[in-house]
């Protein structure tokens, strides 16, 4: 070890003797600086991450090593002095190695310069650490790779410009080995053998975040390899002019051993797939616990069945080993219980026909073109998975997502493969279970409780209905195998306890039949299972059936795995009177029907009759307009059964026709029931300094002709809200980084109305926002340049979105209910000569107010009436430049959240944290660049400074060596 640090000392000092060390530095700084801002356009990617700068650094690396390594063996050849280092006492070992650490301590101290750029990126946006400490660790193993190479090279002549060369190809020839550029040429299964062989491909892996020992022994057996071979090149000079001898034929055999064995290694090692560590914040690249729990869910083999065709599409080409990696996860995981295929329909003509007559997929043509070829390649990209008889198919739509890139071609990635692929397999599973035995599912033992009163205080018609429930509830139970088990108490026996205990833990209060029918009775149903109860309503028809369906469907929502039932509440959209006209402005929410129907079953309620349809899990309401009293019982007395409802309203309405934005103030209808609830919709729209951009058409004179360009401006009714207006604590917006609200309205809660709930505010403005009452949304950029409206005023923080869980008190309280006939009094009369005109009509009228809520009702209102829909993703969409599709991510959560589904959220959850950068003014994007441009230069001038003294006092102690001779 001293010899060996000595001539560490020695060669790392040289480096500095000469200014080659301090201008290639200099040099490797300033190119990775020009390439980090300007060739990979990082302001406008708007992601605070490192990607463009490792995403050059293996290229960078061959040139900097080279140029570093080029003189270390072949000064020494030009100059003679390698006879002295080859007759000296020092191993050939322990030369090597003080050369090769010498030459990487110099690499390493470059791409140390380089940190300034990562802490810069954090300062900037919320930077994952884990992807930036995997790319500098991957630079190192690569560059110690590297330098092995020109190690070598450099012993091969006494020429540095040839060693310069001969370290550039071979390092370079690694390098292209694994790049798109060649491994685009052949079929993905020779793709990924030559992604294994290359430099580049195993250094990408690394930089994702996931320190991979199969990768780490790649670079460590490059190393080895080499250094084995520079070993043996200065044995071979010590041989140089004598006989041949058993000592050399026994120093080939162990050097050809030591490569072969270096090598097979990696082979070996290819199987262990699971020895890694995944250093990404969220472990965005490991399965997490939730998928492996629905996978456990399965009771019969799963499968999933990979559609890839040998060729495809360069961009998607290396995304297959990717998925092929991430699917062996699912095997190792699934064990028995899941099947995983790989299949190339092209190469089987009945596989093919299976796909496309079974499953409905085909193949997608894609137009390719390039400098060697340009056509149209036909290519399968896509997953099945199955379960039984249900099946969900993912194409390439819904495994990727494209960004916009500062090169030519745009950047196609997996977009969270996890979430889609466990999305589906817990929709096959839970739909396989819909139409199989419920009581299978049921963890526990679940018990129906009938408060009903007697029958001869009921009601003709429902003292039939109580008969009726015996029989159904008797049958259930039989078919349970002990799963279920009932029983039936009058509430006002013994003197009214039971009646005033369930007023008190359900609302429930007596009944009554009609407006002259005044006699009150009880008929409430309750499954009450170890965790949790569910209210069981009336049906409509009081039939066997619809009981029976309506147990069934609580019996659901208590048994883990089914799939869910969202009732959607959307404004209908106007009737389009001609076809040669565009249809008249109207809110549509394709883009969120499509999303939910991925992990939930959505169904259009009408809520006009009163009722919410009785499979409902959850109730949303977006952009509701004059609800009637009916429709607003129906969403609070399902409020009140302890159901999940989410409301998005706000008091004005902005619509864009002709071109023109225009606000109009909106009517809900729901007003006077939220503020009982404890929720103000003020009469006033939120702008925020901290906005997103508004598409304007600015006119533009170009010669005689004046033309309107389309401008990105700031727009102060979008309120662009980061990190610190989202609670990060909460579950629902944990995972975002960013959200656009769009004209909305401040909520206000009240509270002194939820001494009970849990209430949680999701979603705020920035502290200099201001609210204002005018309806003209349309910016003035004239009279107010900086954003288009008026700013002095009063700035405040407003609250956006806020959520609320526990006991309720109904709005209906103390009243009659509007489910009620208003007869008259000839109606009255038709009714004493008829009888009980209840008795035979199938949809019997009844009156009964839940008076409060449950403990797991859940309320979340949002304080807008254009958040999620169509038109205003669009225009958000415009102004990034991708798609945009926050608010739904947003709802999506909020779905997951209020149905308890955590597994899915945490998931989503993982991948939704978008890393953005903050908001900033083109100054500060300049400032920030210049900045680590000084930062590099500074860098530099430390290491100089330190260098000086380091001489300095080496040059004193030999003065007083001296001295003291």
């Amino acid at each position: 070890m001293k010899h060996l640090s000595k001539i560490f000392c020695k060669e790392f000092n040289a480096y500095f003797a000469s200014p080659a060390a301090w201008l290639f530095m200099g040099a490797f700084l300033a190119v990775t600086l020009f390439v980090f801002f300007w060739a990979e356009a990082f302001f406008a990617r708007n992601i605070a991450d490192m990607k463009p700068f490792f995403s050059w650094v293996p290229v960078l690396l061959i040139f900097l090593v080279g140029a570093l390594s080029m003189r270390i063996w072949s000064e020494e050849r030009r100059s003679g002095t390698i006879e002295n280092l080859l007759t000296s006492p020092v191993g050939a070992f322990q030369i090597v190695m003080g050369k090769f650490l010498a030459n990487l301590a110099l690499v390493a101290l470059g791409l140390a310069l380089t940190l300034p750029l990562a802490f810069s990126v954090s300062i900037m946006g919320s930077l994952d650490w884990g992807p930036v400490i995997g790319g500098y660790i991957a630079s190192l193993f690569l560059a110690a790779a590297y330098v092995s190479i020109g190690l070598y090279m450099s012993g091969r002549t006494d020429n540095p410009i040839v060693a310069l060369i001969l370290t550039v190809a071979c390092a370079g020839a690694f390098y292209l080995i694994g790049s798109n550029m060649l491994t685009t040429l052949f079929s993905h299964k020779v793709a990924g053998i030559l992604e294994l062989i290359g430099s580049g491909s195993r250094f990408d892996s690394i930089t994702r975040g996931v320190l991979d020992v199969r990768d780490i022994y790649y670079y460590l057996s490059i190393v080895g390899v080499f250094m084995t071979l520079n070993i043996l090149s200065l044995e071979r000079l010590r041989w140089a002019g004598n006989p041949s001898k058993s000592h050399h034929r026994q120093w080939l055999l162990f050097t050809s051993l030591t490569i072969a064995n270096l090598l097979v290694a990696n082979v070996w090692l290819d199987s262990a797939r699971t020895v890694r560590v995944d250093l990404t914040e969220g472990k965005s690249y490991s399965l997490s616990s939730a998928t492996k729990d629905y996978i456990a869910q399965a009771a019969e083999p799963l499968l999933i069945r990979g559609y890839f065709s040998k060729k495809s599409h360069p961009l998607l080409e290396p995304l297959i080993p990717q998925l092929k990696d991430l699917l062996e996860e699912y095997q190792v995981a699934g064990g028995s219980k899941l099947r995983v295929e790989f299949i190339d329909p092209h190469s089987d003509d009945e596989v093919e026909a299976e796909a496309a007559d079974k499953y409905g997929i085909r193949p997608v043509p894609f137009r390719m073109a390039s400098r060697y070829e340009a056509g149209v390649v036909n290519s399968y990209f896509d997953l099945v998975i199955a379960y039984g008889d249900e099946y969900e198919v993912l194409s390439f739509n819904d495994l990727i997502e494209v960004k916009s890139s500062g090169r030519g071609d745009p950047e196609v990635l997996l977009n969270n493969p996890e979430y889609a692929i466990t999305a589906a397999l817990r929709k096959v599973i839970g739909s396989f279970r819909a139409g199989g035995d419920v009581y299978s599912d049921l963890s526990a033992e679940v018990s129906f409780k009938a408060y009903v009163s007697p029958a001869d205080k009921l009601p003709q018609a429902f003292a039939d209905f109580r008969g009726v429930l015996e029989s159904t509830l008797k049958s259930m139970a039989e078919e349970s195998a002990g799963k279920l088990n009932y029983e039936f108490a009058d509430p006002e026996a013994g003197g009214g306890q039971l009646a005033q205990q369930l007023n008190e833990l359900y609302g429930f209060v007596p009944q009554i039949a009609g407006l002259f029918d005044t006699q009150p009775f009880w008929f409430y149903m309750v499954l009450e299972g170890s965790n949790e109860s569910v209210q069981i309503s009336l049906p409509e028809e009081l039939s066997g059936n619809s009981l029976r369906n309506n147990i069934e469907a609580a019996l659901k929502r208590m048994a883990p795995g089914y799939l869910k039932t969202v009732a959607f509440v959307a404004p209908e959209l106007p009737q389009q009177q001609n076809p040669y006209m565009p249809p008249p402005p109207g809110k549509t929410y394709n883009d969120l029907r499509a999303v939910l129907e991925e992990n939930v079953r959505v169904i259009d309620a009408d809520l006009s009759e009163g009722s919410v349809p009785a499979d409902t899990d959850m109730l949303l309401l977006l952009a509701p307009e004059n609800l009637s009293e009916k429709a607003i019982f129906a969403v609070d007395q399902f409020l009140m059964q302890g159901g999940s409802v989410v409301v998005s309203t706000s008091s004005f309405n902005a619509n864009l026709s002709n071109s023109r934005l225009a606000a109009a103030p909106y009517n809900s209808g729901l007003d006077d029931w939220l503020m009982s609830m404890g929720f103000t919709i003020k009469n006033e729209m939120v702008l925020d300094p901290q906005n997103a951009s508004l598409p304007i058409p600015v006119p533009r004179r170009v010669g005689p002709v004046s033309v309107n360009e389309i401008v990105m401006m700031p727009y102060p009714h979008f309120p662009d809200i980061r990190r610190e207006g989202l609670n990060t604590e909460h579950p629902v917006t944990a995972g975002l980084n960013q959200l656009t609200f769009n004209w909305a309205s401040p909520v206000v809660v009240d509270a002194d109305k939820h001494t009970e709930c849990e209430v949680v505010q999701l979603v705020k403005s920035s502290a200099n926002s201001w609210a204002s009452d005018d309806v003209n949304v349309m910016p003035d950029y004239q009279m107010y340049p900086r954003n288009g409206f008026v700013t002095d005023v009063d700035r405040n923080e407003y609250t956006l979105a806020a959520s609320s869980k526990g006991r309720f008190e109904s709005y209906f309280k103390d009243k009659e209910s509007p489910l009620l006939p208003e007869n008259s009094e000839g109606e009255e009369e038709d009714s004493e000569k008829t009888g009980d005109a209840s008795a035979g009509d199938e949809s019997t009228v009844y009156g009964s107010v839940i008076q409060s809520s449950s403990d797991s009702a859940h309320l979340v209102v949002i304080g807008s009436n254009n958040f999620a829909e169509d038109m205003v993703l669009s225009i958000a969409s415009q102004g990034m430049g991708s798609e945009y599709a926050a608010p739904v991510e947003f709802l999506q959560n909020l779905v997951d959240w209020s149905l308890d589904d955590s597994g899915l959220l945490s998931i989503r959850s993982r991948a939704q944290l978008a890393r953005t950068l903050d908001p900033m003014k083109d100054s500060q994007r300049r400032s920030w660049e210049y900045g680590n441009y000084a930062a590099a230069l500074a860098g530099l001038i430390i290491v100089w400074m330190i260098r000086m003294i380091l001489k300095r006092r080496k040059r004193a102690q030999y003065e007083q060596i001296l001295a003291e001779i």
